[in-house]
């Protein structure tokens, strides 16, 4: 059964720190390549950050610098590290598997609310 189970959304303040975790069914996470998207209210969900099978990433212009995303092979488990939070980054953020680093996503997490704001 493929499961993602994605958590650590929350509230925080401009400037502040979350990290993020998906702990994904083990058949999928050794295979896929991992991502996060986020979706604004009234926006599309947008890829935020991607990690191959072999820890190649791919980060997204506007989190640059401010995201990181890495993965536990061991656990199983996929993390997005973000610091220098902006009220920007207010979203619903969510795990997903994908076909490739730019995706298509083919699993997703049921999601995770991250708010920034003081």
């Amino acid at each position: 059964q493929v499961q993602l189970m994605d958590s650590g959304g929350g509230l925080a303040q401009p400037g502040g720190s979350l990290r993020l975790s998906c702990a994904a069914s083990r058949s999928i996470f050794s295979t896929n390549a991992m991502g996060w998207y986020r979706q604004a209210p009234g926006k599309g969900r947008d890829l935020v950050a991607s990690i191959s099978t072999v820890g190649r990433t791919n980060v997204t212009a506007s989190v640059k610098g401010r995201f990181t995303i890495s993965r536990n092979n061991a656990a199983n488990t996929v993390y997005l590290q973000m610091n220098s939070l902006e009220p920007e980054d207010t979203a619903v953020y969510f795990c997903a598997a994908l076909g490739g680093l730019w995706g298509p996503a083919i699993y997703w997490g049921q999601g995770t609310q991250v708010t920034v704001s003081s």
